[in-house]
């Protein structure tokens, strides 16, 4: 494999945690790798609701931080909790004098939403549900007058070249249709930044590259992974048959459109004190149930927003427009949709990975801030607290210096995913490890994905969708109980007391898909 060594800190992904590292490491020279063009393909720019910061005087971080544990179900680790929520305010200030025009009052102060969970209004906004966009689009311009930051267009992380337990280098190759033979860049440091893995399931509201990867490349060179088995599914992703599912936005049941069925129904009011603003999970579990029951559930906002929705939340309205949906006089069809991974590649307070060299912020992370469900809002959030935690440390290892700017050319010889296999892997997770889960389905996804490795052994990036994927169905397997986002039919009790966060290696979860397999045959 051909090799490049450079000064650069190598950041994989060109998201919010990517971007605003990136920024922070200045004028240490970085090179970001993202697959599309800065600033499409991440999920940051999609993220509708906005970031939770208490910015109310009502308000307190320590409100947040208790909210915060108490949707992550008992597996939230406290000091994370305590750490995100006291920086929040920080951040929104920074964000704010970087440009982001955050919504605001005649007086000045935030326009502030209350999203499922919160004791009060304090996720922040932009344009209604442009926050991940808006975010992001002022940060690009940054990125722009920044001349230590280079950005390799095109490109995705494939694998990490570890040696002695020490991260030595990142293999990148082309992100076309066709692929490349890798490329490894040989750093100064690796963040890995690159999403979570939505795109795994069939019915997602995440970008189409979000598919595990970023996790998966970690697991296969060792790294621990945490909290696999919980995934986030949002209750309202629009069901129009589009792929991915558009969003509506949570900041639609705080201002209060409510969630019925075919028949009328407003069913949330019977499962839950809060109703349509109940913790995630809970809703996303009656949403299920609902479609199951082929009763067609459907978001409301006739009558708390009417016409003022095309202008207050424009992706909504688009997304409506496009699939001829007046929101004003009908109902949204909405399904549960594979949304936030709460799980990902381990890490400490510090944001370093159990690998050397190696730290990791945003989706693909696992800081202990989620514990079993996210609170909403908090992911942005979680994103900018670690990228400076993470951008902070690789500064106290790498001396600022400059660099020459690298220059790439790839040649032939790359494996694309197989498409079919692809989506063979995502209906077999949708149906077997999705929002109700038991043994039998668990263990039958498991050799479905076996198979599907098996016959797809030379695309390293498929290696790395299936190595995510089996660390999802091998922690949803062992953890024999219901708790946050993770329910099992077959063990629906939560075990007594706090939870106990998962962690396992990609080497313990195949020696036990393989047991599965060898008992079958």
């Amino acid at each position: 494999m051909k090799s490049i060594q450079t000064d650069r800190i190598v950041i994989v992904g060109a998201g919010l945690g990517a971007i605003y590292a990136a920024l922070r490491l200045a004028p240490r020279p970085v090179v970001m790798i993202s697959p599309e063009n800065l600033g499409e393909g991440a999920s940051s720019a999609w993220a509708q609701g906005g970031v939770a910061a208490a910015m109310d005087t009502a308000d307190s971080a320590q409100s947040h931080a208790a909210d915060t544990i108490k949707a992550g179900d008992g597996t939230v680790d406290p000091t994370v909790a305590d750490l995100v929520t006291e920086e929040a305010r920080e951040h929104i200030l920074h964000l704010t004098a970087l440009g982001t025009p955050f919504d605001r009052k005649a007086d000045g102060g935030y326009v502030m939403s209350r999203e499922a969970a919160h004791s009060y209004a304090r996720v922040v906004r932009v344009k209604g549900d442009q926050a991940g966009a808006e975010i992001m689009a002022a940060l690009i311009e940054r990125v722009k007058e920044t001349p230590s930051i280079q950005v390799l267009e095109g490109t995705m992380a494939v694998e990490l070249d570890v040696s002695d337990g020490r991260v030595t280098g990142v293999a990148v190759q082309s992100a076309n249709e066709l692929r490349s033979a890798p490329v490894m860049l040989r750093g100064s440091a690796v963040l890995l930044a690159g999403g979570g893995s939505g795109g795994l399931y069939a019915v997602t509201t995440n970008p189409p590259r979000i598919r595990g990867q970023v996790i998966g490349l970690a697991a296969r060179a060792g790294a621990v992974i945490s909290d696999a088995e919980f995934v986030q599914f949002h209750p309202t992703a629009m069901d129009v048959g589009e792929d991915p599912a558009p969003l509506a936005t949570e900041a639609l049941r705080g201002e209060g459109a409510i969630l019925t069925n075919k028949d009328g129904e407003r069913f949330m009011q019977a499962l839950h004190p809060d109703a349509e603003l109940a913790p995630r999970d809970i809703v996303a579990r009656a949403i299920f149930a609902q479609s199951q029951a082929g009763l067609r559930p459907m978001l409301d906002t006739r009558d708390a927003l009417g016409e003022a929705i095309k202008s207050q939340y424009p992706a909504v309205a688009d997304a409506c427009a496009r699939n001829a949906i007046d929101p004003a006089i009908q109902p949204i069809p909405v399904a549960a949709a594979a949304h936030y991974h709460m799980g990902g590649i381990a890490t400490d307070t510090d944001g370093r990975a159990s690998l050397s060299n190696l730290w990791v912020c945003g989706e693909a992370a696992s800081t202990g801030l989620h514990g079993a469900n996210r609170l909403a809002s908090n992911g942005l959030l979680e994103a900018l607290v670690f990228a400076r935690i993470c951008a902070d440390g690789i500064a106290t290892v790498v001396p600022e210096t400059t660099a020459e700017r690298i220059r790439i050319s790839f040649e032939d010889g790359g494996t694309p995913p197989d498409p079919d296999a692809v989506a063979e892997l995502r209906h077999t997770m949708t149906g077997c490890v999705g929002v109700v889960r038991d043994a039998s389905s668990l263990k039958s996804a498991l050799r479905k994905i076996a198979g599907l490795e098996a016959a797809n052994r030379t695309s390293v990036s498929f290696l790395n969708m299936t190595a995510t994927a089996t660390l999802i169905a091998v922690s949803a397997l062992k953890r024999e109980e219901s708790r946050g986002a993770h329910c099992r039919s077959d063990f629906p009790d939560t075990l007594a007391g706090d939870g106990k966060r998962s962690r396992i290696t990609l080497r313990d979860a195949l020696a036990i898909r393989s047991q599965i397999c060898k008992e079958a045959s």
